[in-house]
């Protein structure tokens, strides 16, 4: 299986310093595979991460209810002070991601939608496309409209997949279990009956099952991850507009509800350790 990743420079050029954090929000854990792409393409740079686990999962709510807690997220995080904000959540940005921007107007908002569908459109060679997400992200159809206004000839195929956040979140994205998922869901004629070339990641927790499918999945199939390319599009923003940060002050850690949880789950997303400590719990 061929991988497709964010091919960023980390070296950046700006006139001027923003020292602020960039904030990055989530319904759970499962942004902490952004962040941590973030990190790796931004170390000049500090972040705030906010995961609402209070109110997870996102992806089986109303776009109504998504809105509103999106807004309240990115409400707490601005007023912390960021320089921007990062939707790390895929139905989020399927469902919010214009309310933000008309509520924050003083700051870039960046989804995972966009860089996500850019990417897959620039990786296809045979035009057949196939988007595994949750059920939120596929009803809200906000992958296939993203592609389609890149590339209206593509066709493109969404699977729900919603299983896999749960098996991410206990880390058994390898082995038995998730395997047996991934056939449930996708099936051994997958790659016949749909024939796509190119396959997205459409949920920050499906990263975690990256060498499942693999195995599953015929070779020649390109693996896009949304997290590497949202990277990517933060990368962009911050040479461009917002200017470098100097002397990172790392990653501060917010959740509505269960520091411990948050912390254990989140260090297999993020991929080191995390405290219970270092988890604020707030109230949103």
């Amino acid at each position: 299986m061929r991988v497709v990743g964010c091919g960023c420079s980390r070296t950046l050029v700006s006139r001027w310093v923003d020292p602020r954090p960039i904030g990055v929000f989530d319904s759970g854990v499962g942004g902490l595979t952004v962040l941590a792409a973030l990190e790796r393409a931004l170390p000049q740079e500090s972040f705030l991460y906010l995961g609402d686990t209070a109110r997870l999962p996102y992806g089986t709510k109303s776009q109504a209810s998504v809105e509103r807690y999106a807004l309240q997220c990115a409400a707490v995080l601005t007023a912390r002070n960021v320089k921007a904000v990062v939707v790390a959540c895929n139905t989020a940005s399927a469902a919010a991601l214009p309310a933000l921007a008309a509520a924050h107007p003083e700051i870039p908002v960046v989804g995972v939608i966009a860089p996500g569908a850019a990417a897959v459109v620039a990786a296809t060679r045979n035009r057949r496309v196939a988007v595994l997400a949750t059920e939120g992200t596929v009803r809200a159809g906000a992958y296939q409209e993203a592609i389609a206004a890149l590339d209206p000839s593509l066709q493109v195929t969404a699977i729900c997949c919603s299983v896999f956040v749960a098996l991410a979140e206990e880390g058994w994205g390898e082995g038995a279990v998730a395997e047996l998922a991934a056939r449930r869901y996708l099936g051994d004629t997958f790659a016949q009956q749909f024939g796509p070339d190119t396959l997205l990641l459409g949920c920050t927790h499906f990263p975690l099952l990256r060498r499942t499918l693999a195995a599953l999945l015929p070779a020649s199939i390109a693996l896009v991850d949304s997290a590497e390319t949202t990277a990517a599009a933060v990368v962009a923003l911050v040479g461009e507009r917002m200017g470098c940060g100097v002397g990172a002050m790392g990653t501060r850690f917010l959740a509505t509800d269960g520091p411990e949880r948050f912390a254990r789950v989140g260090s297999l997303f993020l991929g080191r350790p995390l405290l219970a400590v270092d988890v604020e719990r707030i109230d949103v």
